[in-house]
């Protein structure tokens, strides 16, 4: 489970796509971008289980950024 999920708006015109995020998942901390497309390019290390992870950052963001 990913814990402590923050994300923010890449650009200061919060109308153009493409966030940046972070959290923490067995007690490491990851971050990455989030692009219009649903592609996520990390920053710094990739989390294991990186499948699963995408899963759950895609239902995050579909939850709080497109609804």
């Amino acid at each position: 489970m990913l814990q402590h999920f923050q994300y923010k708006s890449m650009f200061e015109n919060t109308q153009l796509p493409g966030w940046t995020f972070s959290f923490f998942f067995k007690n490491s901390r990851y971050a990455g971008e989030y692009l219009p497309d649903g592609q996520i390019n990390w920053i710094g290390e990739t989390p294991p289980e990186e499948d699963n992870v995408q899963k759950m950052i895609h239902e995050l963001m579909t939850f709080h950024v497109y609804e």
